[in-house]
């Protein structure tokens, strides 16, 4: 479905982003991948993308709260497939939680910059390759927190309704041009940024590690399970396909149904 074409997802050396990069790699889209982690690790990821799926997979480590980096990821990318990509994910994310009052100012300027400023950076240069073959394809993960709010969240919730207003933006400014741009609502997915609130959790109640993943699952998902990254992956890989075409400006979510409530 997606052989000739290219992606490039952020925060994909592990966890969503890396589920939605094997799910455009199995479809048949070149890659390149970027986050932080082993580099070992994030070499054999590369190498295990190309072998396993006969794709081209590459690297670039952006760091992607410097807009340097990221106007120079982009300009790799844009030499490395010929142009650029045709499908941009920004997944990358970070989390911090405390009272408003308590908040670090320098922890809200990170998760703002990282989960929404990047994604604006990002967008920008991607526009004028897609513009030129009239097809492209941008996918913002934002989060069921970009539809409702939990406390002691601020930067992260902010960040969220506010990726899903950019994702708006881009859509309406893009509705003629063969692009379309949406966004993803993951619940509680249990990747290592929720794996460390479970610990917490299970450290602040003295309770096992598991009991507290259930009772975080539970708490919001009326269907008392976790998404899986996987799941994650073929959402996103649906949001590539012809069936989606004339979707534009929205949101998928996949919750258990958290924000039906």
């Amino acid at each position: 479905m997606l052989t000739g074409k290219c992606a490039l997802v952020t925060g994909s050396t592990s966890g969503i982003g890396l589920a939605m990069a094997k799910a455009l790699a199995g479809a048949g889209a070149d890659i390149m991948l970027n986050g932080f982690g082993d580099k070992d690790e994030i070499e054999a990821t590369r190498k295990s993308l190309e072998t396993e799926f006969g794709v081209t997979a590459h690297y670039n480590g952006a760091d992607l709260s410097k807009p340097d980096q990221i106007e120079a990821m982009m300009m790799d990318a844009a030499a490395k497939f010929g142009g650029g990509a045709d499908i941009l994910i920004n997944n990358a994310g970070i989390q911090y939680t405390a009272l408003i009052e308590d908040f670090p100012p320098e922890k809200w300027d990170a998760i703002i910059a990282i989960n929404l400023t990047s994604a604006f950076h990002t967008t920008r240069f991607a526009l004028p390759n897609m513009k030129k073959k009239n097809w492209g394809r941008i996918i913002n993960t934002a989060s069921a927190h970009g539809l409702v709010a939990s406390v002691q969240k601020a930067a992260y919730v902010a960040a969220k309704h506010g990726i899903m207003g950019l994702t708006k933006v881009t859509a309406l400014e893009t509705a003629e041009s063969g692009i379309t741009a949406n966004s993803i609502c993951p619940g509680w997915v249990r990747t290592e940024l929720v794996e460390r609130q479970i610990e917490a959790k299970a450290k602040e109640g003295g309770i096992s590690v598991e009991q507290a993943a259930t009772n975080l699952v539970s708490d919001k998902h009326p269907s008392k399970q976790f998404v899986t990254p996987e799941q994650i992956g073929q959402t996103a890989l649906f949001l590539c396909s012809d069936a989606a075409s004339q979707m534009t400006g929205t949101h998928m979510s996949v919750d258990g149904g958290w924000t039906a409530q």
